[in-house]
């Protein structure tokens, strides 16, 4: 099984309001940077994305991806890789616990494997930057009370 890396943060926001905002894809580049463009291929009865193509931009790392995502209740979304460029597989989630009062701790793993060679202990290292960089952008974005 691939190694995963994974990290957590506490927002000073209900689970509701964070999952707001990681459902609204087609924010993502107002907020997380590497994300120039995002589309809804597909939604569910609810309304929540199913498969959503992004086109990242990451510096070295420019790809073309679609993901399907699976939504587990209110608290917890996953994806993995139906296609990219750069990518071989990603799968992804994000799991949400109220902590205490107003307040959520989002936990981000990510699994990422990709299509060139690379040391697995770069390759984790660019999997927590990936993920740090989406939590901090994330509780800015909540934070700030931006929809």
């Amino acid at each position: 099984m691939a190694e995963h890396t994974s990290s957590s943060i506490t927002i000073e926001a209900a689970p509701a309001d964070v999952m707001g905002v990681i459902a609204d894809f087609a924010r993502y580049p107002d907020w997380t940077g590497e994300v120039k463009e995002a589309e809804v291929l597909s939604a569910d009865e609810r309304g929540r994305a199913e498969q959503v193509r992004l086109v990242m931009d990451a510096g070295a790392i420019k790809d073309d991806q679609t993901l399907a995502y699976t939504w587990t209740g209110d608290h917890e979304v996953s994806w993995t890789l139906v296609k990219s460029q750069m990518l071989r597989s990603l799968d992804g989630s994000y799991l949400l616990k109220p902590a205490g009062e107003g307040a959520t701790e989002v936990t981000y793993r990510l699994t990422v494997d990709v299509k060139i060679p690379m040391l697995g202990m770069i390759k984790r290292k660019a999997e927590k930057v990936i993920i740090d960089r989406a939590l901090a952008g994330l509780k800015k974005r909540v934070e700030s009370g931006a929809r």
